[in-house]
């Protein structure tokens, strides 16, 4: 078999959080870089790899699917020899599945829609308002992180390694210095999660460097 291709792009959150999961669980992945802002995931070849024309994508050998967490949780049930990051005991995936949805439903989108005028060019500033609803996002996420040290059980899982791609890449324009639970989880998610420095930390310092540049221009 050949290994699964993913095409994703370096700076995206959701492409970070599926390469780290795929490192966690020491999976080795075809990775095919789409860049995004020269509008490569908009190419009529890529759409029909993937209607949505988002990345990140997998091709597992002729089994195409998209959305990282479905991605995410579709790697580990298939090649992971531990349920450690997506725990088969109900309740306990229940709460992964929970903190996956609100990242997938809240922060993501939230994040996605005070970025997004800028990276198309549309704006130099990102409004009063998406900043509100992000921070009232993290308002959440701190508060899920109250008395612990991971989202979803006593050690890092899916739902770690999803929310913190995103709060990662984004701070620059987010600080999260207000709150004190998500400083300290992001602390022990750069410490505990394989891959975080080469690739969660390689992608902010890039994402840094986009948005600096398109809010100089």
């Amino acid at each position: 078999m050949k290994l699964p291709i993913v095409y994703s792009t370096t700076w995206s959150p959701p492409s970070c959080a599926v390469r780290m999961t795929a490192k966690a669980i020491g999976l080795e992945l075809n990775i095919q870089e789409i860049n995004l802002l020269k509008g490569e995931h908009l190419t009529k070849d890529f759409r029909k790899l993937n209607p949505q024309q988002s990345v990140p994508t997998l091709n597992d050998n002729g089994f195409i699917l998209c959305d990282s967490h479905a991605i995410m949780t579709y790697l580990v049930g298939k090649y992971s020899k531990s349920d450690a990051l997506y725990p088969k005991d109900l309740n306990k995936r229940a709460m992964v599945d929970q903190r996956l949805y609100f990242n997938s439903s809240v922060l993501s989108v939230r994040t996605k829609d005070a970025v997004q005028p800028i990276l198309r060019g549309q704006s130099k500033i990102i409004s009063t308002e998406s900043k509100k609803l992000v921070f009232k996002a993290c308002d959440l996420l701190n508060e899920f992180l109250s008395g612990k040290s991971w989202l979803a059980g006593d050690s890092y899982t899916l739902a770690d390694i999803s929310c913190c791609s995103y709060i990662n890449n984004f701070k620059i324009a987010f600080p999260i210095d207000n709150y004190p639970n998500i400083v300290s989880w992001m602390e022990k998610c750069e410490e505990h999660i394989p891959g975080f420095e080469e690739i969660a930390t390689s992608g902010a310092k890039q994402v840094h460097k986009i948005m600096n540049h398109l809010l100089k221009q």
